[in-house]
């Protein structure tokens, strides 16, 4: 195999790629990549980031995708490095988020042979990709330059197909991998000029006309409606259309942080924030029984909310999703409509779905209530402990905080164990624009730290990126800090308990000293060294009524940093314990006795 067929090869995928609007890539260093590495940098139009760790570059591509039109690219020499990429495709393929893998790879009579670094990596991501394909060995001809360039937009077209996700290109390359002259790099673009890129276009069918009467008739003959909103991938646009139907049509709105619908225009006047907490009472929960539930997005976060569908009763559940996945684990759904969420929204209210009844008029009222109950409680919970010891201080005050102060067009990126669980749980709603994102595909914490700082460089004038993190993930994915020069408006709010706090709330605590040594995790790691070693700011919240202050400080730097507050986790869970006892008995108060 010649040098030259290398060099058009990896040309051609690298301009086909621009070509078909990719605009980052994420390389790791590695031999066998060589000539695709070489051709990407002598493209002005892709910018290139490079990391040491291959899981992190994969997470950090998947961020940036996410908010940047998508998908960006990570790419990896051949052997265990293409293994690390695993967790990412795994949640992109679940979180329906776009990922372009580029593998470059022994070629074929070395594979099976023992030679050394070589795996099996065509089809490695099995189910999990949307488009896998080996694209074959480099060739000088025309004609097959003209189908590898297919081959890359085809690529392209299913990471940000719908349901978008993860799509790998296997590329392998002989011996001679560098080019003879480093000035040949780039003088190797003209034949790719024979090498036409199609365009996809990808779209989504609106919803069926007959669905939406269907739809639009049973919530307007209904006189306890509720919308139910988890997290979606276009949760911009989703979460605008549910608080304008809500809105529109008096109906309450139980909106998972990662929803679009508990951030935004209209969200404190039907959005009901501390559902998780009133909920977790079988009482309040019959109290609050709806008899139609609409349901949008993947199952929310709250377990009580979970409980309150399970418990509906005979109330028909509609489930509106456009994705790829079946969301409807707990088999509740009476109608399930696979069409795009906020054209169908969208068509809703255009329906002219109206109800003014007493008895949706009343329905409503109940829900301000418990809310504004609710809520009330939780202001003076967090007053309480705003000047207190952080000792003493319960987590969830410090989501509730860090929502309630980021500043507006800002993105917050939580992480998933307890940190997403208190934003959903005490986070109050904001008319305010905050868009929410997580990796809850599959809810690992792994990554973590790579996927904020993609977002913050998948769309840098898109505002600050605040990482709501808990001290375990932080570490898990401390490799990640070191792409925190391509990523400069990240700070990371770190809850530092020491440990695995999520854990505490489990009946296993009661088990010493094994809980303590092998599932809390204490590991007495000081964070500012960490920070130091990767070159970031640290600073450390000493109470919760700093807290605002200094983050307001860290985003105002616009570098990436990171803010530190510490708790303890049983103490932790005690108050949080207190603090929902608190909320349950206010709501239950402020209903009306029948």
């Amino acid at each position: 195999m010649s040098r030259l067929a290398n060099e058009l090869w990896g040309r051609t995928v690298a301009l086909a790629l621009a070509r078909s609007g990719v605009r980052l890539a994420c390389v790791s260093p590695g031999s066998r990549s060589t000539p695709l590495v070489l051709a990407l940098a002598g493209v002005p139009d892709l910018r290139l980031v490079s990391c040491l760790d291959e899981r992190s570059a994969a997470y950090f591509a998947l961020g940036a995708g996410r908010v940047g039109g998508g998908p960006a690219v990570v790419v990896t020499t051949s052997g265990t490095a293409v293994a690390n990429l695993f967790p990412a495709v795994v949640e992109a393929a679940q979180s329906e988020a776009p990922l372009l893998l580029l593998t470059a790879d022994r070629p074929a009579r070395l594979r099976d042979a023992d030679a050394n670094q070589t795996i099996g990596q065509a089809g490695i991501f099995g189910a999990y990709a949307r488009f896998a394909i080996d694209v074959g060995e480099p060739s000088e001809d025309p004609a097959a330059l003209r189908v590898l360039a297919a081959k890359v937009a085809r690529a392209v077209a299913a990471a940000r197909g719908r349901p978008a996700g993860p799509a790998h290109l296997n590329v392998p390359f002989a011996k001679p991998l560098e080019p003879e002259r480093q000035a040949a790099v780039t003088a190797v673009a003209a034949p790719f000029e024979a090498a036409r890129v199609p365009r996809h276009h990808v779209g989504v069918a609106g919803p069926p006309a007959a669905a939406v009467e269907d739809v639009a008739r049973t919530l307007a003959a209904a006189q306890r409606p509720l919308l139910v909103c988890g997290a979606v991938p276009d949760s911009a646009s989703v979460g605008a259309q549910a608080l304008a139907l809500a809105r529109e049509t008096g109906t309450p709105v139980l909106a998972d942080p990662l929803s679009g619908a508990r951030f935004g225009p209209g969200a404190t006047e039907v959005t009901a924030g501390a559902a998780d907490r009133f909920l977790s009472d079988p009482a309040v929960r019959r109290a609050l029984a709806p008899d139609v539930v609409l349901r949008v997005g993947s199952t929310p976060t709250s377990v009580s909310v979970q409980a309150l569908l399970e418990e509906a009763g005979e109330a028909p559940q509609i489930v509106v999703d456009g994705g790829g996945r079946w969301k409807d684990h707990q088999a509740l759904a009476a109608s399930y409509v696979r069409a795009d969420e906020a054209g169908t929204l969208r068509a809703l209210r255009e329906a002219g779905e109206r109800s003014r009844s007493p008895e949706r008029a009343a329905w409503t009222d109940l829900w301000r209530r418990a809310e504004g109950a609710a809520q009330e409680a939780l202001r003076d919970a967090t007053t309480a402990v705003a000047s207190a010891d952080t000792a003493t201080l319960f987590e969830g005050a410090v989501a509730r905080e860090v929502a309630a102060a980021a500043p507006a067009g800002a993105t917050l990126f939580v992480s998933s164990s307890m940190p997403v669980r208190d934003l959903d749980a005490f986070a109050a709603p904001r008319d305010a624009a905050l868009r929410v994102l997580g990796n809850r595909g599959a809810s690992g914490i792994d990554g973590v730290v790579s996927s904020a700082l993609g977002v913050s460089a998948g769309a840098p004038a898109a505002g600050p990126v605040i990482a709501l993190i808990g001290d375990l993930a932080l570490l898990h994915d401390a490799n990640g800090l070191a792409l925190a020069g391509a990523a400069p408006r990240c700070v990371f709010v770190v809850v530092n308990n020491d440990g695995g706090g999520i854990f505490q709330f489990l009946s296993i605590r009661e088990f010493e000293p094994e809980f303590t040594e092998h599932f809390a995790t204490p590991h007495g790691r000081d964070l500012s060294l960490l920070a130091s070693f990767h070159g970031l700011d640290h600073s450390e919240a000493p109470n919760l009524g700093a807290l605002p202050e200094r983050l307001a400080a860290a985003v105002a730097a616009e570098r990436s940093a990171l803010l530190e507050i510490r708790t303890e986790r049983e103490s932790n869970r005690t108050a949080r314990e207190a603090v929902t006892r608190r909320i349950v008995d206010a709501v239950t108060s402020a209903m009306p006795t029948t």
